[in-house]
């Protein structure tokens, strides 16, 4: 990756400059037997459109905060990165109630109600399918998104030294998220075309690391796993082995 990507977002760029076509996110979740695999250029693609939904759509900007209330999922993977294209804070399990928008799962519907701001649902249901009935007092993601444009420009360029996310309860600008990635993937050994499995959540900085953050500045990719218990060992051993896993983090 190039030394000069000081937020997330200039992550993503770089690895779609060097190789679009390679993964960069496969989605498991052994709860529903779904699989996901999203090469850099099509994950690109979703957060364009998300960053596109929530600058034009949502009327987000720099500054305005988000509380992302969703479990580890490519689509959560996602919206981290849109964030990070227009300039808005995640703060990752955060008040709804002191948030300018509010993105949440089919758990956390209640709790994003108290949000007076925007707020978008999402299923999490297999093939990004939408909800039967839209949420009240939420616009589905999956009836939203898919209109919105495939390339996306931040009406004003995005400050990397500007909050970015806020987790455990620390807050990082972009250009400290990236430096404490790479100083993660250094930790874990990853290096260009490294495979790590994460069957860890998104509730804390650890999960958020290996689930997307490290496998991205190392020029890598993750493995994603929700509900990976129900796999058992000897299941989990053949997937390291199907997916060219090289590391773990579980």
């Amino acid at each position: 990756m190039n030394a000069s990507d000081r937020t997330p977002a200039d992550l993503l760029r770089s690895a779609l400059a060097a190789d679009p076509a390679r993964p960069l996110v496969t989605f498991y979740d052994d709860a529903t037997g779904e699989r996901v695999e999203l090469s850099v250029a099509t994950f690109a693609n979703w957060v364009a459109k998300t960053a596109n939904l929530l600058q034009g759509e949502l009327s987000a900007a720099p500054g305005d905060r988000l509380a992302l209330l969703l479990p580890a999922h490519w689509q959560t993977a996602v919206w981290l990165l849109a964030c990070s294209s227009v300039g808005v804070t995640v703060e990752v399990g955060g008040d709804p109630a002191d948030a300018d928008l509010v993105v949440a799962g089919p758990d956390t519907l209640e709790a994003g109600l108290a949000c007076s701001g925007e707020r978008i649902a999402l299923s999490l249901a297999p093939l990004g399918r939408r909800f039967p009935a839209v949420p009240a007092g939420y616009a589905d993601y999956a009836v939203e998104v898919p209109s919105q444009g495939d390339r996306f420009a931040p009406f004003v360029p995005v400050d990397p030294d500007a909050p970015a996310l806020v987790v455990d309860g620390t807050e990082h600008s972009g250009a400290q998220l990236v430096e404490r990635a790479r100083a993660d993937a250094e930790a874990l050994g990853l290096t260009p075309g490294a495979r790590l499995l994460s069957g860890l959540g998104y509730g804390d900085w650890k999960g958020l690391s290996a689930g997307l953050y490290a496998p991205l500045a190392a020029g890598g990719s993750v493995v994603l796993c929700r509900n990976l218990e129900r796999l058992g060992g000897e299941g989990l051993e053949k997937r390291v082995e199907s997916e060219r896993v090289t590391h773990r983090a579980l």
